[in-house]
């Protein structure tokens, strides 16, 4: 899969993505990251891409123009298109699924400061997604969390398949069981006795008898 990163900050991107499991899934060609430094789309010769709101208002929005720009020059490897943004949908694990499964490009757009001109979000974008109910600095984060989690769904990004079925958010809103590893006791907490005395069938019942439950209020 291809993920186009639209971005004031490539370094941000490629610091993520070059270290750990994304890094080998890049040697491996199973995910290619390409990053677009929105200033190069600028058309102006301070590389100005944001402006003051019409009407007032705080802080600066990006311009519809340099983003226009920079989208077209990905042609035909634009694929869907994604705008971070505290507007959109909240992201979730069904989210990634369905975008996993369907598309094989994926660009994202980072918003910044006050955010985009409304324009994008009319025009230019088939998506717009939020991370949660909250605002932070810079899309970047948002576009590098989704990355990652339409990632870890690609076949052979993960060692084990038994680890993406087992893992938190497979189930709708149930999480995965409190896990341990050693030493057996540290500072007095000890490890439940259950889970040491290798008894397999009482294991997987305790697991399941403590499943946590997400907190979506």
């Amino acid at each position: 899969m291809l993920f186009n990163f639209i971005t004031l900050f490539p370094e941000r991107i490629h610091s993520f993505f070059q270290t750990g499991v994304p890094g080998k899934a890049i040697e491996k060609k199973i995910i290619q990251i390409n990053t677009i430094q929105l200033r190069d789309f600028a058309g102006n010769k301070h590389n100005r891409i944001d402006d003051t709101i019409y009407g007032g208002g705080p802080g600066m929005l990006l311009q519809v123009g340099p983003i226009y720009r920079a989208l077209e020059s990905l042609g035909d490897k634009k694929g869907h298109v994604v705008l971070l943004s505290a507007a959109g949908e909240t992201f979730q694990q069904s989210t990634a699924e369905a975008m996993q499964s369907q598309y094989d490009k994926i660009t994202f757009i980072s918003g910044y400061y006050e955010g985009v001109d409304a324009r994008v979000s009319e025009h230019l974008i088939d998506r717009e997604v939020a991370l949660g109910n909250y605002v932070i600095s810079s899309g970047d984060i948002a576009a590098i969390c989704v990355a990652d989690c339409i990632s870890r769904l690609i076949p052979g990004y993960l060692g084990r398949f038994s680890s993406l079925q087992e893992e938190s958010h497979n189930l709708e809103n149930v999480l995965e069981y409190p896990q341990y590893t050693k030493p057996r006791e540290f500072m007095g907490w000890t490890v439940p006795e259950v889970l040491v005395d290798g008894n397999h069938k009482e294991i997987n019942v305790w697991r399941e008898a403590n499943r946590r439950t997400q907190n979506i209020e």
